[in-house]
C-alpha cells in the first residue's frame, strides 16, 4: 500500500490526456503500417514475406515507442526520481503486468530468435496454420479452415513449435495414395510422379519423388505411394493437394489400377 502511494505522487494528472492520445496514436500509425505493409505484400508476391515479417517489426516498435512515449507524459520522469522510486516501480509494474511483460518480452525474443516468421506455416499446440501477425501480446495464426487463433507469445518459448517453410515461399507437400499389394507398381508410382509434374502449383526446381512402403488398411493389404512435392507458393498448399489428387485418381481409373481389398490366399490340399 505504501509502495502505491509512493507511486501515485510521481503521476502527473495533466498528462494523463496526453498519455491517452499518444497511445491511440500509436494504434493509429501500427494500424497504417499493417495495411501499407499488407497492400504491398499484395503487389510484390515475390517479397510477400519479407514485407509481412518487416511489418511485424515495424509494429512492435511502434507500440514500443508509444507506451515509452505515454510514460513520459504520463510520470514525473526526473533523475531524482527514477532513482528513488526504480525498486518501487519495478515491483508494482512486475506484479501488475507479470503476464504482459512476459508475452512483450517473448515477442522480442521470437522476432531475434526467428523460430518461426510471419508467413511461415507453423503447427502449434495441435493447430496448423500460417503465422499472421507477430504482435506485442500474441501470435496469430490462420489455420487453412480460416479460422484465426490468438497464442500468448510466452507460449513459444515453452513449448515445441514446427515450421514448414521456414521463410522460404516454397514449401514441401505431401500427399499419400494407397494400392492394393497386387497392382502394377511401377505403373502406379509413374502415373502419380507425371501428375505431380503436370501440376501447375508444383515447384519442380525441387526434386519431387514418390516413396513406397507397405501399410495395412483395416484388414486389406495395402502399399502406400506417398508423394513429395515442393509447392510454388505456399498459399496454394490446398489447390495443389486437390489438382494431384484428382490427376492420380483419374489416372488410376483409366489405367485400373485398384485399391487396397482383403485378398484370399487358397491353399490346395495335400
Amino acid at each position: 500500500m505504501e509502495e502505491s502511494t509512493e507511486l501515485l505522487q510521481f503521476i502527473r494528472a495533466e498528462g494523463l490526456v496526453p498519455a491517452i492520445g499518444l497511445l491511440g496514436l500509436a494504434w493509429l500509425v501500427a494500424g497504417g503500417v499493417s495495411r501499407a505493409f499488407t497492400n504491398l505484400s499484395e503487389r510484390f508476391t515475390d517479397r510477400r514475406l519479407a514485407l509481412q515479417q518487416a511489418k511485424s517489426i515495424l509494429r512492435l516498435l511502434v507500440f514500443v515507442l508509444g507506451f515509452a512515449a505515454a510514460a513520459a507524459s504520463l510520470f514525473r520522469l526526473s533523475s531524482e526520481a527514477i532513482l528513488a522510486l526504480s525498486g518501487t516501480i519495478a515491483v508494482a509494474i512486475g506484479f501488475a503486468f507479470r503476464d504482459l511483460l512476459a508475452s512483450i518480452i517473448a515477442g522480442v525474443i521470437i522476432l531475434i530468435d526467428r523460430p518461426f516468421q510471419v508467413g511461415d506455416r507453423v503447427t502449434f499446440d495441435g493447430y496448423y496454420g500460417e503465422v499472421v501477425e507477430i504482435g506485442l501480446r500474441t501470435v496469430r495464426l490462420v489455420t487453412l479452415d480460416d479460422s484465426l487463433i490468438t497464442i500468448p507469445n510466452n507460449k513459444f518459448l515453452t513449448e515445441a513449435v514446427s515450421s514448414s517453410n521456414a521463410g522460404a515461399l516454397d514449401m514441401l507437400i505431401q500427399i499419400d495414395f494407397h494400392i492394393g499389394i497386387d497392382q502394377d507398381l511401377r505403373k502406379a508410382k509413374s502415373l502419380v510422379r507425371e501428375a505431380l509434374v503436370a501440376c501447375q502449383f508444383s515447384y519442380l526446381a525441387k526434386p519431387a519423388i514418390v516413396v513406397v512402403a507397405p501399410v495395412s488398411i483395416g484388414d486389406a493389404a495395402a502399399l502406400r505411394l506417398r508423394a513429395k512435392v515442393y509447392i510454388i507458393d505456399l498459399k496454394y498448399e490446398k489447390a495443389l493437394e486437390s489438382d494431384v489428387t484428382e490427376r492420380v485418381i483419374a489416372a488410376f481409373q483409366l489405367h485400373r489400377v485398384h485399391p487396397p481389398a482383403v485378398l484370399i490366399r487358397h491353399t490346395q490340399a495335400a
